[in-house]
């Protein structure tokens, strides 16, 4: 499933950003729906999967984000 890859492709991105220091909770919530998400795909319940997987990315796309602009030198 397409979405899956995305979402552990963001999340890798994420942590290796250092999202796990910067943005924990969006960090976490992206891991917490990556794992339900692996949990519906088991259980066949795709549509569950899918939308799961969706959000895992998202969080991770935010956790990024927030990791990034704490990477970036001050331009003061």
């Amino acid at each position: 499933m397409q979405e899956m890859s995305n979402a552990r492709q963001a999340i890798r991105a994420a942590r290796d950003a250092g999202a796990e220091k910067v943005a924990p909770e969006q960090f976490k919530e992206a891991q917490t729906y990556l794992e339900q998400a692996e949990a519906s795909l088991q259980n066949r319940n795709y549509r569950e999967a899918r939308r799961q997987a969706v959000a895992a990315r998202g969080k991770a796309v935010e956790a990024l984000g927030a990791a990034q602009a704490a990477n970036r030198p001050d331009p003061g």
